[in-house]
Order: C-alpha cells, then sequence, then structure tokens
C-alpha cells in the first residue's frame, strides 16, 4: 500500500514510493484538469509545463499525480533531483534546519553551514588549486557573478559564449544564451560585450577537436582579441542546446588558449554537474581544469542554491561587499546541499550514473540500428539523447521530436526535449531509478518512435 497523508488524502513522496508506471485515468486526469484551468487563470501564461499533471508526490524514478497516475520520471525536474525526490538525508536536514532558523542573511549574520557547503564545494571541484566559493540562488544569478569576477579580476569587459549554449533568462545570461526562441525574443536589447564562438558539434560539423578548437579560437581572436577579453564560458556539455558533446580535444585546446591569454575560463556546469555524467563534474570527463565553475540544480536536492567555485586569487579580486544576495547561501538549502553532496560521495551515484548511461545508449543505439529517424546518440553516464532527423536529408525533425515526447507522457514517461533545432529528447533520470523501471519507460518511448 502506499502510504498516504491523511491531511490531504495524498501519498508521500520519498524512495518508499512505490516504483510503478500506473495509469489510472487518462492524462490529465480530472483533478490535473482542474488545477491545470487554475494555472491558466492565475500564473502567467509565459510560464509553460512539460507533463499536464497535478504532481503530489514523488521517488525514486516516479513522479505520483492528483488522479492517482504513477509516471517514470526521466526529466529530474531537469536535473536538478539528481539524489532522487525526498531523499531521506535531504529531508532529514532541511526539517533539522528549519526547526532551528529558516533565515538571517549571510551577509548580516553568517552561520556554519553556507561555509561548509563552500568547503565542500572547494573540495570536490575539479583541481587541487586554492579554490574558494560564494553561493547564490539559481543558475543564472551564479552565471552572472562569474562574469563579474572575471572582469574584476582581468580588467576586461567582453565575454566568450559558444553556439547552441544556453546560460539562464537573466539580461546578461540571454545575451549568453544562443537560441532565440522561447529563451530571448522580444526581450532584448542584451547585454553588450558579448560575442558568440562556433561549437564542437561532431554530428553535424565533422571536425575534430583540435580543427573545431583552430576553427573558434580564429574567429575569437579576430572578432574579440584576446587583450579585450575576460572570459570564455561554456558547458562542457550542452544543455539546453541539445545535449551535444564535443570532440575530444576540443575542451582543452580552448583551456590552453585562455591560459596563454590571460583569459579566464568558465565551465558552466549547471546541468552537469553532481554526478551527472559519470564524474562529479563533467570537466573531469574531460581533463580540464576551470578556472571558474558555476553550479546549480543538482547541488541541493531540489531546494534553490547555486554556487560559483573558483581559483582563490580570482575569487578575491573582488572588492568586500560586491557579492552575495539577500537569499544567497539559504541555510535551508545549504543544509539540504550538504546532505546532497554526502549522498552522491557516501552512495556511489557518479558510477550509477554510468550503469544507467550505459542501460540508455544500449536501448537507444538498438533503436537507431533499424530506424534512420534517429541521427545521433550521445552523451555521458546519465545524461543522454537522442537526435531525431529527417532520414533523406539529416536536417532535424523537431515534429517528430515533439509528437514522440507527447506520446511518451500520454502514456506515463516523462521526457524532455530540448536542443537549437528543438529534434532532440534528452534523458535525465533521478540517479536513483531502478533498471526495471528505466527499460519500461525505455519500451515507451520505443513504443512511441514506432507510431509515431
Amino acid at each position: 500500500m502506499t502510504a498516504v497523508d491523511t491531511a490531504v488524502n495524498t501519498p508521500l513522496g520519498g524512495p518508499n514510493l512505490p516504483q510503478e508506471r500506473r495509469l489510472v485515468t487518462s492524462i490529465p486526469g480530472p483533478r490535473s484538469q482542474q488545477l491545470l484551468a487554475r494555472k491558466a487563470a492565475a500564473v502567467a501564461s509565459g510560464v509553460g509545463h512539460t507533463a499536464p499533471i497535478e504532481a503530489v508526490a514523488a521517488g525514486g524514478g516516479v513522479v505520483v499525480d492528483a488522479d492517482g497516475n504513477s509516471l517514470i520520471d526521466l526529466g529530474s525536474g531537469i536535473a536538478v533531483t539528481s539524489v532522487g525526490n525526498a531523499h531521506p538525508k535531504v529531508v532529514e536536514a532541511v526539517q533539522a534546519q528549519v526547526a532551528q532558523f529558516t533565515h538571517t542573511c549571510f551577509m548580516i549574520s553568517p552561520y556554519e553551514s553556507y561555509v561548509a557547503v563552500a568547503e565542500a564545494l572547494n573540495r570536490i571541484t575539479p583541481g587541487a588549486h586554492a579554490k574558494k566559493s560564494a553561493l547564490f540562488n539559481s543558475g543564472a544569478e551564479a552565471v552572472e557573478n562569474a562574469v563579474k569576477i572575471a572582469r574584476k579580476f582581468t580588467g576586461k569587459q567582453a565575454v566568450v559564449a559558444f553556439d547552441h549554449g544556453y546560460h539562464g533568462r537573466t539580461n546578461l545570461t540571454m545575451a549568453l544564451t544562443a537560441k532565440s526562441m522561447p529563451y530571448k525574443s522580444g526581450f532584448g536589447p542584451f547585454a553588450s560585450e558579448v560575442y558568440r564562438a562556433p561549437l564542437s558539434y561532431p554530428f553535424r560539423d565533422g571536425l575534430s577537436g583540435p580543427d573545431a578548437a583552430a576553427r573558434a579560437i580564429s574567429i575569437i581572436e579576430k572578432q574579440v582579441g584576446a587583450d579585450n577579453l575576460a572570459a570564455v564560458i561554456i558547458e562542457p556539455i550542452q544543455g539546453e542546446g541539445g545535449f551535444i558533446v564535443p570532440a575530444d580535444g576540443f575542451l582543452n585546446a580552448i583551456v590552453g588558449w585562455c591560459r596563454a591569454n590571460d583569459v579566464v575560463f568558465i565551465a558552466d556546469e549547471i546541468q552537469t554537474g553532481f554526478a551527472r555524467t559519470g564524474a562529479m563534474f563533467a570537466s573531469e570527463r574531460f581533463g580540464i581544469e576551470p578556472d571558474l565553475i558555476t553550479t546549480a540544480k543538482g547541488i541541493a536536492g531540489g531546494l534553490p542554491l547555486a554556487a560559483v567555485t573558483g581559483r582563490a586569487e580570482i575569487m578575491d579580486a573582488t572588492h568586500t561587499g560586491g557579492l552575495g544576495g539577500t537569499y544567497g547561501g539559504n541555510p535551508v538549502a545549504c543544509a539540504a546541499a550538504i546532505a546532497s553532496i554526502d549522498a552522491y560521495e557516501s552512495e556511489g551515484l557518479a558510477a550509477r550514473a554510468d550503469e544507467i548511461g550505459e542501460v540508455l545508449k544500449a536501448r537507444l543505439t538498438e533503436l537507431q540500428a533499424s530506424d534512420p529517424r534517429i541521427g545521433d546518440v550521445r552523451g555521458l553516464g546519465a545524461m543522454i539523447a537522442a537526435e531525431f532527423v529527417d532520414p533523406e536529408s539529416g536536417a532535424p525533425d523537431a515534429a517528430l521530436t515533439a509528437a514522440v515526447a507527447k506520446a511518451c507522457i500520454a502514456e506515463g514517461v516523462i521526457v524532455l526535449t530540448c536542443g537549437t533545432y528543438g529534434n532532440v529528447i534528452r534523458f535525465l533520470p533521478p540517479l536513483t531509478i531502478g533498471d526495471d523501471l528505466l527499460n519500461e519507460a525505455l519500451d515507451v518511448v520505443a513504443s512511441a518512435l514506432a507510431a509515431a
């Protein structure tokens, strides 16, 4: 039997939630439809949603809705609940902290948990050099502050981002983000001194990593100039841009050029961080050590927290009071982060990510062998994608992608789309999902693709 909170008559979440796909009603069911009607009346229409349900519980690899449907979760709230929803360690830490105090503002009355999170990030991020951290609320806020820190340290202004990159929805991060719709269209003018370079995209450009890097560096040198450039920012694996894994040697060459030209290299690991790619950070998979690294999403088991971590001399370049924010490093979120980091390390979740990735890649590659509409299967760890194309031309097929995703959700499997061309399905299951549930979800994906 499912545990029930009698006050609201909904199942309690967490790892003890029955791990099953269960459809009691069509999706959306009547209670979910009621909530969606209220959403339409009360919430700004610019705030969309992927699954048309009212979530009432989640844990392991499932999300349960108000109608009693249990959906397999292949999205993790966009890689946020990587330790699983309502992880016991996170729940216990949050409950204990809430009972003590919910806020003082670290800039007013400091507390130990903020310092402990900073110490943990300094320890687990790539590189043995001396590091320091600062905590914020969201990934976009972390990116903005990383750029501020790099500009202050170098005394230069320009920033280079890459094709297909996604860095947030604030003004500066919209400028850094490549995709116009829905993230930028109509929201300009954007922040100045932001430039774009071509990414290594092996499926579409066919270049080796060194050749793709040489192309990007040539453009940076000609259109920006190293003397004007404060920072280069890149996701080691593109997230919203389509889970693009750069060719071997690309990132290493960009880092080498940055070091030779006094340019700060910022790794945006907001989606790739915290065991998602089979290492604690994706930078480790490529053998690079960023000067600054931005983190968020999986850092705190679902609570809002973000960070910039980097070389101590760079982080200390900013004057006192130049970094911060009222809620940055909230004590409840910090308690959740300490518990989450403990779970990643003590429960072997990076290794589990690789196991999940092996299942995903094997099943998707098997589908690709018999269906030329799957142009590419790529990714590392539990961050895997399938790119859908027209089999004759190789052109992106966004319509097919949307149809497959919609059919999966209707059958009780939450999947997310992405990609500059809208033709990629990304798989980001919680690292607590079981193989049986994962394979059942992929059965649904296969059926949806066959029927599309």
